[in-house]
C-alpha cells in the first residue's frame, strides 16, 4: 500500500478545522492507498507554536524560556513556554474529539535532537551544540519527553496506530560544522558520525518502546544524509526526492533494499496542483534508474516536499489532495 501524508505544519491559527480538513482528506483516499493524518503544527498562532517550541516543551526537566537569541534553557518555565503548553493542551483535546474512535495511523512530529542541540541555548552560555555534556542531557530529556507525549496520546485515542516523525532540518549543518558559535566567529565541532547516528537510534527505540508502530526520520536539506538516516534505526527515510542526486538515489535504493520505507517528498508547494503526474514520472525514473522494481513501489509513502505553514489554506488543501492523485497513480503504476 501507498501510503500518502503531509510534513506536519499548515496554514491558519484554528487547530479544530484543520483536524477536520486533515481527517476528510486522509483517511480513506483509495484503493491501494493508506492515508496517515497527523496533529499538525500551526507556527502562525507565534512562538512556541513552531517545530522547535512545541518540542522544547516536551524536554523533561529541561524547562525554556524565549528570549531574544531563541529558546533557551532556565531554571523555569517563562511566559512563552506557558502559552505553548495551553497550545499543546488544546491541540490534544481537539485531536481526541475530532479523531475519536480512529484505529488507523497517526502521525506525531518533534524536532530530532541535532536540530534542538542547534538551535537550544544554554542558560548563560553558547548553543547547546557547544557543550557535550549538554548534548547528552537534552538526547536523554528528549527521549523520555516522546514516551511521556506518546503515553498521553495513546490515552486520548487507544485505537490508534501511533507514528513518529523526528525532524532534522539542521542535521547537514551540524554534520557539516557549519553551525556558528553565538559570537558568529567560529563553527561548532561537528560530532563524530557512529555518535550522531546513536543519537538519532535513541529517539527511535524511544518512540517504539512508547508503543509507536513506526518511526520516520526526516530532512528536508537538499543534501541529506541518507546513509546516517537509514543507519540510525528509523523505520521510513522522509527526504526532498526533487534534486536528489544520482548517488543519493542509489543509497535510497540501498536502504529500501534493506527494509527501510522511501517517503518521498515529491510536490513543491509552487506546484500546480495537476503536475501530480510530473511528480509520477519523476518518482518512477529515479525508482527504475537505480533498478528498483516497480512493483515495489507500493511500499512507498509520499509527502509535499515540506511543510505546508507557508502556503495558503486554499493552496495547502489543494496540494494536500494532489499528493492524494499523486499516491493513487504510483499504486496503479505498482499493480502494473
Amino acid at each position: 500500500m501507498v501510503t500518502v501524508s503531509g510534513i506536519g505544519s499548515w496554514p491558519g491559527t484554528d487547530v479544530h478545522t484543520t483536524l477536520l480538513t486533515l481527517r476528510e482528506e486522509l483517511t480513506d483516499p483509495a484503493d491501494g492507498v493508506t492515508g496517515m493524518p497527523y496533529l499538525p503544527e500551526l507556527p502562525a498562532r507565534g512562538p512556541g507554536a513552531d517545530m522547535l517550541g512545541r518540542t522544547a516543551h516536551l524536554l523533561v526537566d529541561l524547562p525554556v524560556d524565549l528570549q531574544p537569541q531563541g529558546w533557551r534553557l532556565t531554571a523555569r518555565p517563562g511566559g512563552d513556554a506557558q502559552r505553548t503548553g495551553s497550545w499543546w493542551r488544546q491541540d490534544l483535546d481537539e485531536l481526541a474529539e475530532v479523531f475519536s474512535g480512529w484505529n488507523g495511523l497517526l502521525k506525531l512530529q518533534v524536532s530530532g535532537p541535532w536540530t534542538l542541540a542547534s538551535e537550544l541555548w544554554l542558560p548563560m552560555g553558547d548553543r547547546v551544540l557547544s557543550d557535550a555534556g549538554a548534548v547528552r542531557d537534552l538526547v536523554a530529556s528528549l527521549a523520555s519527553g516522546i514516551d511521556d507525549h506518546l503515553t498521553r496520546v495513546r490515552h486520548l485515542l487507544p485505537e490508534a496506530a501511533l507514528v513518529v516523525q523526528v525532524d532534522e532540518p539542521a542535521l547537514t549543518r551540524v554534520l557539516r560544522g557549519e553551525v556558528r558559535s553565538a559570537s558568529g566567529y567560529r563553527r561548532l565541532e561537528a560530532p563524530e558520525p557512529e555518535y550522531a547516528t546513536e543519537v538519532l537510534r535513541a529517539q527511535m527505540t524511544a518512540a517504539h518502546e512508547a508503543g509507536a508502530v513506526s518511526t520516520v526520520i526526516h530532512c528536508c536539506a537538499a543534501e541529506p544524509p541518507i546513509r546516517m538516516l537509514h543507519e540510525c534505526g528509523a523505520d521510513a527515510v522522509s527526504v526532498d526526492t526533487t534534486g536528489l542526486s544520482e548517488q543519493r538515489w542509489e543509497r535510497l535504493a540501498t536502504a529500501v533494499e534493506g527494509g527501510t520505507t522511501l517517503v518521498a517528498g515529491a510536490m513543491t508547494p509552487e506546484a500546480d496542483p495537476a503536475s501530480y503526474r510530473d511528480a509520477h514520472d519523476r518518482l518512477v525514473q529515479g525508482w527504475r534508474a537505480v533498478g528498483l522494481p516497480l512493483a515495489r513501489l507500493d511500499d512507498l509513502g509520499v509527502t509535499p516536499v515540506c511543510g505546508l505553514a507557508g502556503a495558503s489554506p486554499r493552496q495547502a488543501l489543494a496540494l494536500t489532495r494532489a499528493t492524494v492523485h499523486l499516491a493513487r497513480e504510483l499504486a496503479e503504476t505498482a499493480a502494473g
